[in-house]
């Protein structure tokens, strides 16, 4: 089916948006935000269509979506660890939006976006590493006054420690829920196998079964054919004898008895 002109106009707008998303941009853009609010309305245009394009082809829109709404929403985050955070859990878009990609520019966008926060993470541990190491030279000449920011920068570093082993926690119980899915998944995959043939072993009985009474009806059928058979050859010849006997009985008869003149 040929796309209608909302869903070019839409294809269009998302390229568009995926282009201002893999780019540089200043805190005060503010055209990205305004596009992926008119791609939100757009995508509910073509959902209430008569003509709307395939479910596939409609969820992919929507994964597209989500996730710019999502990129921008991480990125109003004002600390670099809840953005990685953030950004871990964006979904891309699957398949390329125009003929011209070979590979989807949501995915690109969001490697670019992971990237980033990751070198922006570093530069903050190193920022804070190369403080501690300033913090210790000037303890060494006994400035008091540095021990309170050497504390605070300890603390952020802890907090550090602290978000980065949480989202470890998290990601091995994702791992823990999905191992234990894909043991139930297992279950339920032998349990199913083994009801399936046990129907099939039953189905193969009744087959054959019904191959055996199949067989019999036939042997009967035929003994009661022959047996049809033989009957009507004995009637035939009782008639055949009887019909002889009243011939030669009049023949006899005739003779013994000649016509009166």
């Amino acid at each position: 089916m040929a796309a209608t002109r909302l869903e070019l106009n839409l294809m269009r707008l998302l390229s568009r948006c995926e282009a201002l998303a893999a780019e540089r941009r200043d805190p005060g853009e503010w055209r990205l935000e305004k596009y992926v609010a008119a791609l939100e309305d757009m995508l509910r245009e073509l959902k209430k269509q008569a003509s709307k394009p395939a479910p596939e082809l409609l969820n992919e829109y929507s994964r597209k979506v989500d996730f710019l709404k999502g990129l921008l929403e991480a990125e109003k985050l004002t600390s670099s660890t809840e953005k990685a955070l953030a950004n871990q859990f964006l979904a891309p878009g699957r398949t390329p939006t125009t003929t011209k990609e070979r590979t989807p520019a949501t995915k690109t966008v969001h490697l670019q976006t992971k990237a980033r926060c990751t070198g922006k993470m570093r530069s903050e541990l190193l920022g804070t590493v190369c403080f501690s190491a300033a913090a210790s030279f000037l303890l060494i000449y006994r400035l008091p006054h540095v021990v309170g920011l050497v504390s605070d920068e300890k603390q952020s570093a802890v907090e550090l420690d602290a978000v980065l082993q949480h989202h470890q926690d998290m990601q091995e119980k994702l791992a823990e829920e999905m191992l234990s899915l894909a043991r139930s998944l297992k279950n339920n995959t032998l349990a199913a196998q083994n009801v399936i043939k046990q129907d099939n072993q039953t189905l193969s009985h009744s087959l054959r079964m019904a191959d055996q009474n199949f067989e019999k009806l036939k042997d009967e059928s035929d003994r009661l054919e022959q047996h049809a058979k033989k009957s009507v050859n004995w009637l035939l010849w009782i008639m055949l004898i009887v019909v002889c006997f009243i011939f030669i009985s009049m023949i006899l008869f005739i003779r013994i008895f000649p016509k009166l003149k």
